[in-house]
């Protein structure tokens, strides 16, 4: 396996989210798409409400890639964010870490605090302001 990625599916507001964890981990988008830019179907029209949201962007981190999409209005209900998943960080300092839960944190709800732990992290949870679940971690994991 080479690896994997995690994607996140938004309620149009998925360029801001973005652009919220642009301003907290840094870096440069790698691909941003619109709906407008997919060519015509008829089998899966766009509807004129949808043609500026996201059809795909990506957020390069470390060795990873964070990507996400804003749920066309045409499909079915589906995964939304925030409800099925925690997207888990481990970082290179305690000081990295309290700078990353600090700014995801802004807005959102801290589930608990970061703090050392009993399996010898230091390590926080909370919910960002756009609904998405993180733990923030340093340290060694309990083996």
């Amino acid at each position: 396996m080479k690896g994997f990625n995690i994607y996140l599916n938004f309620d149009g507001n998925c360029m801001e989210a973005f652009t919220f964890y642009q301003d907290v981990f840094g870096g440069d988008f790698g691909n941003i798409s619109r709906f407008s830019e997919m060519p015509p179907s008829e089998e899966y029209p766009v509807p004129e409400s949808d043609k500026d949201k996201i059809m795909h962007m990506d957020l390069p981190l470390g060795n990873a890639t964070l990507m996400g999409c804003d749920y066309p209005s045409n499909m079915e209900p589906g995964l939304k964010a925030g409800n099925n998943y925690s997207i888990s960080l481990e970082t290179d300092s305690r000081e990295e870490a309290d700078q990353v839960f600090n700014g995801l944190s802004d807005g959102g709800t801290i589930k608990m605090p970061m703090a050392d732990t009993f399996w010898g992290a230091y390590f926080g949870m909370l919910t960002d302001k756009y609904g998405v679940h993180w733990m923030v971690s340093f340290g060694t994991p309990l083996e």
